[in-house]
């Protein structure tokens, strides 16, 4: 299942030209920020058109204690809340002295998956709050938040530099499945939600199933799974026998895209999501051959059954 790009997984990092909040950036229609916009951030200019790889300006040595964000281009969807998984496109630089660190392919059906929110990621994920579809934003993480406030020789930042991120807002998905509450299936595995959806199953003292089974827990009423299509995700999966989590986007707090249909994902599972709807929430118990992917890179236990819960939030392409 492919997570999160490596570029993002390397966003992190910031300094110390610290600032007031603009009263404006601070709310977006009621949304509260966990970011404000301050002097660091207000600074940062981009030019080109939006989805496209900007030239970036900033004075240098830029710094800043805290993490800001500011927006460059107002985007007109709806604010994006914590939790939501956001495809985007970045650039990020050095704050210290303006050097390129890293940017994404800027390809017009592609993009990048992080979630809003809390993270491994925070000055862009929190950056993301309230951030509109459509809107390209600029970010300067604190060293804290971009890179832990490690120096890092090779790539000549130091302890106290801070990143500046410029980000494009090109879509969103919803944070959990939003569907009505279906009607359980006996022998099935029990499945609780936290208030923010992550899913706690309990599975029955019977014996596994040894075909697969698929029980719907909400249905959705957004657009239907295709084969082949890239679906975001957010999912926990854990072994029937062994009762243990083998994998979960809802411990780091992420999402993940998946192409239903292809060798990347099993039959079993793409099966059980091709045909549902976006804010679907579907349980899947699959035995391990309808678990195994045909590439060979998935987790699911060889000598047990594999118990998914999948909240489906969105159709990324």
């Amino acid at each position: 299942m492919r997570k999160t790009t490596a570029l993002i997984a390397a966003i992190a990092l910031l300094g110390s030209l610290t600032a007031c909040a603009s009263s404006t950036e601070a709310s977006i229609a009621g949304c509260d920020r966990s970011l404000t916009s301050g002097a660091a951030s207000s600074v940062v200019a981009a030019t080109g058109k939006f989805g496209a790889a900007p030239k970036v300006t900033f004075p240098t040595p830029l710094y800043s204690a805290t993490s800001q964000v500011s927006t460059i281009i107002a985007g007109t969807g709806a604010p994006i809340g914590a939790g939501q998984p956001v495809i985007l496109e970045v650039t990020i630089l050095n704050g210290a002295n303006g050097t390129p660190l890293q940017t994404t392919s800027y390809n017009a059906t592609g993009g990048s998956l992080i979630t809003a929110g809390k993270s491994a990621f925070p000055a862009v994920s929190l950056g993301l709050e309230c951030a509109q579809v459509g809107s390209r934003i600029a970010i300067v993480g604190s060293a804290k938040d971009s890179h832990g406030g490690t120096a890092d020789a090779t790539n000549g930042i130091g302890k106290n530099d801070s990143f500046v991120y410029v980000v494009d807002v090109k879509d969103a998905f919803l944070a959990k499945a939003d569907g009505d509450d279906q009607i359980p299936v006996n022998g099935m595995p029990a499945v609780v939600l936290t208030a923010e959806g992550t899913p706690g199953i309990s599975v029955p003292a019977s014996a596994a199933p040894k075909t697969a089974k698929v029980n719907v827990l909400k249905k959705g009423s957004g657009e239907t799974v295709k084969s082949e299509q890239f679906v975001a995700v957010k999912y926990t999966a854990i072994g029937w026998g062994t009762k243990t989590v083998f994998d979960s986007t809802w411990t780091d707090r992420q999402a993940s895209i998946l192409q239903v249909g292809t060798a990347s994902v099993s039959t079993g599972l793409s099966t059980a999501l091709i045909g549902q709807t976006v804010g679907s929430q579907v349980l899947a118990v699959l035995p391990p051959k309808a678990a195994a992917t045909a590439d060979g890179a998935g987790k699911a236990p060889t000598d047990d059954a594999a118990v998914y819960v999948v909240d489906i939030l969105g159709i990324a392409g």
